[in-house]
């Protein structure tokens, strides 16, 4: 039987097969899911901002795409983890809101190009992802099937 931990926002968690990570809230934050199928291992971010380089306080690392990746692996590797065998799904990084146009207000886009760039970055190959959109998501994700389920209001369930 497995057990279902929730991942909050700025926070990840590791677990070992077969329980399952889920959060909520996922608007132009980014869910980030890291699988080792060989050592039965999955993880999971939830990210606020793209880069902890350009925040006045970054001292949550789990809020930003580029220190909450490479946490995430830390943590992993404790578990038995390889980063040479992890892949990534990942989801959310809505525009929730319509307030202009300047590349700064969007957030849930600038997430998204950041997260593919990290994740590029350490050689781990994203098997899938769901982004954009004007909509929030909650996502469960099976560390022992690899499946993450994510469920929108308005956009129906899926699976990638």
């Amino acid at each position: 039987m497995s057990n279902l931990l929730q991942v909050g926002m700025a926070d990840l968690k590791a677990v070992r097969t077969p329980d399952r990570l889920m959060t909520a809230g996922l608007g132009s934050c980014i869910g980030i899911c890291l699988l080792d199928r060989i050592a039965k291992v999955g993880g999971m971010a939830h990210i606020m901002l793209p880069s902890s380089q350009q925040a006045r306080s970054n001292q949550n690392r789990a809020k930003f795409a580029d220190t909450a990746v490479e946490d995430l692996i830390v943590e992993m590797e404790r578990m038995g983890a390889s980063p040479k065998r992890l892949t990534a799904k990942i989801a959310g990084g809505s525009q929730m809101f319509n307030i202009g146009s300047s590349e700064i207000m969007k957030i849930g886009e600038r997430n998204a190009r950041a997260v593919v760039e990290v994740l590029g970055q350490k050689g781990i190959r994203i098997l899938a992802q769901d982004t954009g959109g004007n909509y929030g998501r909650t996502i469960i994700f099976d560390s022992d099937t690899g499946e993450l389920l994510i469920r929108t209001i308005g956009q129906g369930e899926r699976i990638i």
